[in-house]
Formats: C-alpha cells, sequence, structure tokens
C-alpha cells in the first residue's frame, strides 16, 4: 500500500496556529504526540477541532525562557500537523496525536485576538532534481532500512514498510528521518532542506551511521 500526505489547504496558511515548543521538529509523514495542559493551548486545540484540525508546531529559538509566556521567537520553517487522533481528558487537558502533513515557512505572525499565536505561512515546495538519481538514493535508502531492521530489537517489520510506502523519494527520505533522527539541530536542518537530494543524503548517513553503531562496520555501508 502506498503512502500519501495530503498537503493542507491554501487557504487554511493564512490564519496557521501555531504550537511553539522547545527542540520539537515535525517533519512531513511523522507523527507527534501530545499533552497539551496549558490553558491557551487547550483552546488552540478546541479550535482546531472545530475547524481545519491543522496546526504549526514552531520549534522555539534558544533563549525562550525569559519570554516563553509572551511570543518568544520561532524559526520560520516549521511542520504542519493534522490531528489524526485527540482524548480530551477529564480535568480539560488533551492527548493529541498530530501527523506532519508539509512544511511551511511563517510569513509573519498575526496580531494576537486569541491566547495562543497566529501565522501567515506558505507552502514549501520541493525543487526540482534529477529523477534518476532520487530513485537511485530512494533504493539505497530500502536497503539499509531493511538491512537496519534485521539489527534493531523491536520495529523492523514496520521500518520495512515505512520505507516502502511512499513512491517519492523526498517524501520516503522525510517518514525515514522522522523515525530515525532524533537530534533536534538535525530535525531543523532537514524540516529547512527543499531540496529532496539534501535530505535523501542526510537520512541515508543517519541510517548508515545507526547501522555501523548497532552492527559494527569498515568503512563506510553502502
Amino acid at each position: 500500500m502506498r503512502d500519501t500526505v495530503s498537503p493542507p489547504d491554501p487557504s487554511a496558511l493564512s490564519s496557521l496556529p501555531i504550537f511553539p515548543l522547545p527542540n520539537c521538529v515535525l517533519l512531513p509523514g511523522g507523527l507527534m504526540p501530545l499533552h497539551v495542559f496549558e490553558p491557551r493551548y487547550r483552546e488552540l486545540t478546541r479550535d482546531c477541532l472545530a475547524g481545519h484540525q491543522l496546526m504549526a508546531v514552531a520549534r522555539l529559538r534558544p533563549g525562550y525562557e525569559t519570554t516563553y509566556y509572551g511570543r518568544p521567537p520561532v524559526y520560520e520553517r516549521c511542520g504542519v500537523g493534522r490531528i489524526i487522533c485527540s482524548d480530551e481528558l477529564p480535568d480539560g487537558r488533551f492527548a493529541l496525536l498530530l501527523r506532519g502533513v508539509a512544511r511551511v515557512e511563517i510569513a509573519r505572525e498575526l496580531p494576537a485576538d486569541r491566547a495562543y499565536r497566529m501565522v501567515e505561512a506558505r507552502m514549501l515546495q520541493d525543487t526540482s532534481c534529477d529523477k534518476a538519481d532520487a530513485h537511485d538514493h530512494h533504493r539505497r535508502l530500502i536497503q539499509l532500512c531493511d538491512r537496519l531492521a534485521e539489527v534493531i530489537e523491536k520495529g523492523g517489520p514496520q521500518l520495512r514498510d515505512l520505507v516502502r510506502a511512499f513512491d517519492e523519494p523526498g517524501a520516503c527520505a522525510d517518514a525515514i528521518a522522522a523515525a530515525l533522527v532524533m537530534d533536534a539541530d538535525a530535525r531543523q536542518e532537514l524540516i529547512e532542506a527543499i531540496d529532496p537530494m539534501v535530505r535523501l543524503q542526510r537520512t541515508l548517513g543517519h541510517v548508515s551511521h545507526m547501522l555501523c553503531e548497532l552492527a559494527p562496520c569498515d568503512g563506510a555501508v553502502n
């Protein structure tokens, strides 16, 4: 079964709520659980559930602590997630599961008329690349993920399925990186990269590194 990540309606980006978080980057195709407890983000969640169910997860820039309850700076390039599962708890908190559906760039922050922040954003489209080269990298990524699936303690079958779930090489790189790359700086670099080849190369490098750590090897893994 081939997977697709349906992009958001462009009209939703003209007034998009953001959920600023430290060291959290939502990549397209990835999943992100959220525990929502602050009153302003409970309001955001209720409004999202009543509307298009979309929010941007914007990573807070360093030094945010002193203005956390105001409007601390965020990285302009971020991921948009769609709420695919929600559970309101008896005390008003929410347990959410987001699925990344797009990478966007914040154009401007809108005037405050709610407890949470709203922005106008624009969709970031992938640049063109050599299709044969991209599909060659995609095949290598499938091969490496198959090898990684054999040596990880759990999740091997799911990893094999995931790497085969996307026809587009860049989308596959996003989904694999979302599952395997944990470092926030590395994830931020990936959300900002609109060249699919850059994302493929970085994801291949990460999977190769994981393989060498779990199954020691000499030199590069191909």
